[in-house]
């Protein structure tokens, strides 16, 4: 009989490869931790307080906080206030970098937060609700003399989130607002060495416009980009991982073209899962080095996002197609769409008959287990909610492609629309792991089942088969497992920003969590390519003649996919379909 190569691979063949696979597991989890940096790097900025002294300016004249052109800066608004400088002639200027440093398009993206420095006092509080009102520019440059080109400019909008800690009394006066963290800008591509931010707070008492935000002292920004060093080892990543997964996914699917019968549904979704892995392996992120592709955070989620709805659809059929009848030696097969009785049912009985076995009608669910609709009532809410995760990215990073400054969670109804969809993707995520729990539960038992037909076996077939009931429920140990990673590594990428010291190295925890992850699910889908390919090995040509006279009555197959090159064996399969709801 012929299998699957999962099947019919011996146990130390079968060890080899998985302790390769664990090594290449151990080396990409000590890739991140000990070659790469941190992820991210955030870089604090002051504004500087720049004086426009032109009214009703027709040019854009941009101010820089330092340099041989820097503009005239005030310190403190006591001083503009002496000075009868005006607040609408007040530009706050932020240069990105620091001095002496350069932006490089290895860091990939740009985004920055703003904090406003407000001092309490009596006649002049933060309003509920405060609203502040930003005119902002940003330009950039490739050299130190060049003149400044707008990239962009926009009127904003913030709602200020401040939290006075002490007595709102004159003693008190001066002493600052605790305000939350506001998001300001997200650029898809660093192609400038330099940037320029000018801010103003244009205030207009007639319109409300900047009143009753209190007494702003500072303007505070934090910059995020990716470290140019993980950049690197990110890339190289790629750039191995892709012909890897390409080889083994033609491999894969060249076996199974050579079989006379068309490809079953397990074996169709395993070459998209490739498929999809393969596209999110593809190192486009190359071009961006010379490019100026603002829309590469984009695709990136857009790539991910294919790949994890095409990950969670395969475990959930990878899963409904292992759910096992009963019976040992009852069971139909596929011979090019036509459900055929297997006449090894017959032997089976005659063989058997203290197993009490008899041939079952099955062939309404032999049918649907190579029918894709059967699983629409699982496979369809993942498809709605990725549906609904994109329009959700495209409502803010696709906004974002002709205004950086844009931001889903400025306004009240972005926010709660914001937090709905988090909150309830994580309510999702949740019930889907609880759901595949419980359909690997459901193979185990199936699997487990059929040990009660073990013991009218053969020694050497009781052997063969033990091992493969624990191949397989290994197997479904490991899908777990790599969604388990999965939860572990969003939280832990969410709650820990250092990094571990380990004698005289440092451990970069999130950076190993990053390339971990990312390697364990290219061999995840390596392991099942190469597991689940059909194997031109018979297992009964290793037999004695002696054992392989019984071979009619006691092969079985635990795959759900019919591998014999001539078409169905003459043993044909032994597994059935549960109901999937």
């Amino acid at each position: 009989m012929a299998g699957a190569i999962i099947e019919n691979m011996s146990t130390k063949k079968l060890v080899i490869v998985g302790v390769t696979l664990l090594l290449f597991q151990a080396f990409a989890f000590m890739v991140g931790g000990l070659i790469a940096p941190s992820p991210t790097t955030a870089v604090h900025y002051l504004a500087t307080k720049c004086v426009d002294t032109v009214k009703h300016r027709q040019e854009t004249k941009w101010f820089m906080p330092w340099g041989p052109n820097q503009c005239d800066k005030i310190r403190t608004f006591d001083e503009a206030m002496a000075k009868k400088i005006e607040a609408n002639n007040i530009v706050f200027a932020v240069h990105i970098p620091l001095p002496n440093k350069e932006m490089s398009p290895w860091f990939q993206f740009m985004l920055v937060i703003l904090q406003f420095d407000i001092a309490f006092k009596m006649y002049n509080q933060i309003v509920d609700g405060a609203m502040v009102t930003i005119d902002v520019g940003l330009a950039y440059r490739d050299d130190t003399v060049s003149e400044w080109t707008e990239m962009a400019h926009s009127f904003e909008q913030r709602k200020l989130t401040c939290n006075f800690t002490t007595t709102k009394t004159f003693e008190n006066e001066g002493r600052y607002y605790e305000c939350d963290l506001l998001p300001f800008m997200e650029v898809g591509s660093v192609a400038h060495k330099y940037y320029l931010l000018n801010i103003r707070l244009p205030v207009n008492e007639r319109k409300k416009v900047n009143v009753g935000i209190g007494e702003i002292k500072d303007i505070r920004l934090v910059g995020i980009h990716q470290n140019g060093g993980f950049t690197q080892v990110w890339f190289a990543m790629k750039t191995f991982l892709t012909p890897s997964i390409l080889i083994i996914m033609i491999w894969y699917w060249r076996r199974i073209t050579l079989m006379s019968r068309p490809p079953v549904l397990l074996e169709k979704v395993i070459l998209a899962l490739g498929i999809s892995m393969t596209f999110i392996n593809i190192p486009v992120e190359w071009f961006s080095i010379g490019f100026n592709w603002t829309w590469m955070l984009l695709f990136g989620d857009i790539r991910q996002g294919i790949f994890y709805s095409m990950l969670l659809s395969f475990w959930i059929i990878f899963c409904g197609e292992h759910l096992m009848e009963r019976h040992f030696f009852a069971g139909w097969a596929l011979d090019r769409g036509l459900v055929k009785m297997s006449e090894s049912c017959v032997s089976a009985i005659k063989i058997f008959p203290e197993l009490d076995l008899h041939p079952t009608n099955n062939s309404q669910d032999q049918t649907e287990r190579n029918r894709f609709s059967v699983y629409w009532k699982q496979v369809g809410p993942i498809v709605f909610g990725s549906f609904c995760l994109f329009i959700f990215d495209m409502c803010e990073r696709g906004v974002q492609l002709t205004n950086p400054f844009y931001s889903i969670w400025a306004s009240d109804v972005g926010t709660e629309l914001a937090m709905a969809f988090i909150i309830v993707a994580g309510i999702c995520a949740c019930l889907y792991f609880l759901f595949l729990c419980f359909m690997v539960f459901q193979v185990f038992r199936n699997i487990s089942g059929k040990r009660t037909s073990l013991p009218a076996m053969s020694k050497a077939r009781r052997l063969h088969y033990e091992g493969l009931i624990f191949r397989f429920k290994f197997l479904m140990l490991v899908t777990l497992a790599c969604a388990a990673m999965t939860v572990i590594f969003f939280i832990i990428s969410q709650v820990n920003e250092g990094h571990w010291h380990w004698g005289d190295h440092t451990v970069q925890v999130n950076s190993a969590f990053f390339t971990g992850i990312y390697g364990m699910w290219n061999l995840y889908v390596f392991a099942i390519m190469f597991l689940y390919a059909p194997s031109h090995k018979r297992y009964g040509d290793e037999q004695s003649s002696g054992d392989a006279g019984g071979n009619s009555g006691e092969d079985i197959q635990l795959t759900t996919t019919i591998t014999h090159v001539d078409g169905p064996s003459e043993i044909y399969k032994m597994t059935g379909k549960e109901a999937q709801e």
